[in-house]
């Protein structure tokens, strides 16, 4: 992984909610348990470097949706939660960049690298970083804060999370971003020592 530039970098949290608390609550496997652990390391490393933070929040259509803007399901997860100041996009697609101010926000503050984590990983997290890759970002994508869940094809086979997660972070490789894990992020971003 090369440097960061720390004035054109932002850590992009994807739809870090509590509705996925709740799918999780109804028993359906998932994997990265510790997840939320290396995003709230990613918030505290870049809060202590004022750099750029940007949460997005996904406002689901769907009716019976948990992440239905009226619902529980919509609000931050407490490990993720944003601090005064620190921007909150709301997005009602899979893509961040559908519908919303973020690629305009992005290019206004001169920001080149995105460093990227959240949920889920083959969803809204692929689907952000293929759509930064495609616009000329430099995409960083935290594999070990990002997470997915089991999943059923449409022949009713059954997905192991694990697996649709590294499928996904093959997708993406090279073509779309760099995959990274957080203590590399940590690296770059925290002080160094004089």
């Amino acid at each position: 992984m090369k440097s960061l530039d720390l004035p054109r970098t932002a850590l992009l949290l994807i739809d870090v909610q509590q509705g996925f608390d709740q799918i999780a609550a109804a028993e359906i496997p998932r994997n990265n348990p510790h997840a939320l652990a290396r995003i709230a390391e990613l918030l505290k490393v870049f809060r202590a470097a004022k750099a750029r933070i940007i949460h997005i929040r996904h406002a689901s259509t769907e009716p019976d949706s948990v992440f239905r803007p009226e619902r529980p399901g919509f609000a931050a997860t407490p490990q993720a939660r944003e601090n005064p100041g620190e921007t909150v996009i709301v997005k009602q697609v899979n893509s961040a960049f559908i519908g919303t101010s973020l690629e305009a926000l992005l290019r206004a503050e001169n920001v080149k690298t995105l460093v990227i984590a959240g949920a889920t990983t083959n969803h809204c997290v692929e689907t952000t970083v293929r759509m930064a890759g495609n616009l000329g970002f430099d995409a960083l994508l935290v594999e070990d804060a990002c997470w997915t869940f089991d999943r059923s094809g449409p022949d009713g086979h059954k997905h192991r999370a694990q697996d649709i997660h590294r499928m996904s972070l093959a997708n993406l490789s090279g073509e779309f971003a760099t995959i990274v894990a957080t203590q590399d992020i940590i690296e770059q971003v925290k002080p160094k020592a004089a």
